[in-house]
Formats: C-alpha cells, structure tokens, sequence
C-alpha cells in the first residue's frame, strides 16, 4: 500500500520575493511549511546574496518548473569597479584591487559587447554539474576543471546609474546566463576588476512583478489566521498563482473529456488546431472562449501531429 503524503494537497506558484542571505531551499521549505503542502519545488536557485523574484511551485504545479527553469530572467545588479574576488561577488576573497579611472563614454562601449547572443564560460561557483558534482563544490577545494563556453542571449542592457567606482545595471538574459560573470567579464574588459555587490530578480518569464510577496507577509496571514481561529488557506492560497502560469505564452490545445482521459493513460490523441511541433499547453474545454476550461497539463506534438502527454496533472 503506498504511503500517503503527509500535508495538503495544494496546487500554484507562489512569487516569493526570496530575503538577502537566505538558500533558495530554505526558502522553498519556509513556504512549503506555511502552506503545510505536500509537495514544493523552485524554479532555478537564486544564490544566498541575492534577493527578488524565487516562483516556488506546490504541489502538481512541480510538475512544470522546468519550463521557468528554462525562461528568461530580468536582473537589477550593482557592480562594483575595482575590486575582483573568487566569487565575483561580495562573498569571495579579493584577488586583485586596481584604481578605477573609467569614463562613461569607456563604459558604454564595454557594456555593448554584452548585449545580443556571445559566449560565455559558466562561473566555477555555479551549480551546474561535472563528473556528478556541482561545479562551486570543486571550487571550494580550489578546484578548477573545465567548463565549455555556452550560448546566452542579452536581450536589453540598461545604465541605471554610474558613480565614482559603482555601476548599475538593469539586464534582461536567457536561461543559463550568470551575472556575476558578466560583471566579471566587463571588470577585465575595463582593466579595473570588478564583482557584484549586490543583485536583485525582477523577473522571470512573464511572471508580474507586483505580485510578489515577502516571506514575512506570508508568515505574518498564517500567524493572523491562527489568531483568528480560522483556516489558514482562506488567506494564504488567494496569493497563489495557477498552475498554469509556469507555460504562459506556450501555445493551448482543447480536447473533450474521452480524449483527455486518454491523455492520462499515456495516450496520444487529436487536437482541433494542434500546431506542427512543440509543446503546448492542453485544456478540457471548447476553445479559449470557454471560461470553465480546465488545464490538465503539457503535450508534445508527436510525429503523427497528434497531443502526446508530457505533464498531466492528477487530481
């Protein structure tokens, strides 16, 4: 007999606006803790040091994390000029300090080599893996092994603000794309060094900013509703978002209920208006116009042209 999961079965994304100098899993295990959730998952760690937008998914809504794991991500950073650490952040150790004499006009002409796709080495402190471990473990040891250069795409690269030995930035990447070695890159391309002092998510995908919420403001409406005698889910779930958020923007299928079922067995099958390839997302409904419409999860276009289940949500 299978063992039954201990807490709510609780489906969405929470946008957690994830606090300075806490893990992404700490953060994770808070939240799934508040909503005493079955399951929970996060969409791509964001380092200790770094604040901002951490989608955590609960529950079915695990299921398509990859898919934010795989979007682009919008990042406010300050730089700051001079100084290059291990890290390429504010937590390493200083490898080298050289006066800072750049002038905006040198500025600008660095930061447009950044923009559009280049190539870029992965940091020795990411999470990526080699040989089964992850890459900032080997640097620990002092370590180096070899990391090949990759595609990123910078989408937009704004000038916030430059002053005297600091520089900000408002970046718009693709998937895999690490700040802290742009930061890098750009201190040896002006000569000066230079590492991230600090660095906040804006954005993932299409997610909306304002919707957000502090851990504390998550806390402060469970310890409310335990005050008030009433279930916690009465505040704490209208913050989630639904599960199908994490695939907005990928293109949507309609099947009726006989060809859904199929669909939960592991069976392809036909979609009116189904695109050539891809993924997309499916709904038991009419068509977009139907506002009872229920999501059931991610097909893929096989060769045959029909829905094949990639993601089906059991509830």
């Amino acid at each position: 007999m299978a063992k039954r999961r201990k807490g709510r079965a609780i489906n969405g994304v929470l946008l957690l606006d994830k606090p300075y100098e806490m893990s992404s899993n700490h953060a994770l295990q808070a939240v799934k803790r508040i909503y005493f959730a079955q399951k929970a998952g996060h969409t791509g760690a964001l380092d200790p040091l770094a604040t901002g937008m951490l989608p955590i998914c609960l529950g079915e809504g695990t299921k398509f994390s990859q898919f934010l794991l795989d979007t682009d991500k919008t990042y406010q950073v300050r730089a700051k000029l001079g100084i290059r650490t291990t890290t390429s952040d504010a937590d390493g150790e200083i490898v080298s300090e050289k006066p800072v004499n750049i002038s905006s006009d040198q500025l600008l002409n660095a930061l447009e080599s950044f923009r559009g796709t280049t190539k870029q080495i992965p940091s020795m402190y990411s999470a990526l893996k080699y040989q089964g471990q992850p890459l900032y473990k080997y640097a620990r040891e002092g370590i180096e092994v070899p990391r090949e250069a990759r595609d990123i795409t910078v989408f937009s690269l704004d000038l916030l603000r430059f002053e005297n030995d600091e520089v900000e930035l408002k970046i718009h990447v693709s998937k895999g794309t690490y700040i802290r070695t742009i930061i890098d890159d750009l201190g040896e391309i002006l000569g000066c060094g230079a590492h991230v002092a600090d660095l906040r998510r804006l954005g993932v995908g299409n997610y909306p900013i304002e919707r957000m919420v502090t851990l504390s403001h998550v806390e402060s409406l469970l310890e409310q509703a335990n005050e008030q005698g009433i279930t916690p889910s009465t505040l704490l779930d209208p913050l989630l978002l639904p599960m199908e958020s994490a695939v907005d923007g990928m293109p949507a299928v309609y099947v009726d209920d006989m060809s859904a079922n199929f669909l939960r067995h592991g069976n392809p099958v036909q979609a009116h208006n189904a695109p050539a390839e891809g993924s997309v997302q499916v709904y038991v409904g009419e068509d977009e116009s139907d506002e009872q419409a229920e999501f059931i999860g991610v097909g893929q276009i096989n060769d045959d042209g029909l829905v094949a289940p990639k993601r089906i949500v059991v509830i």
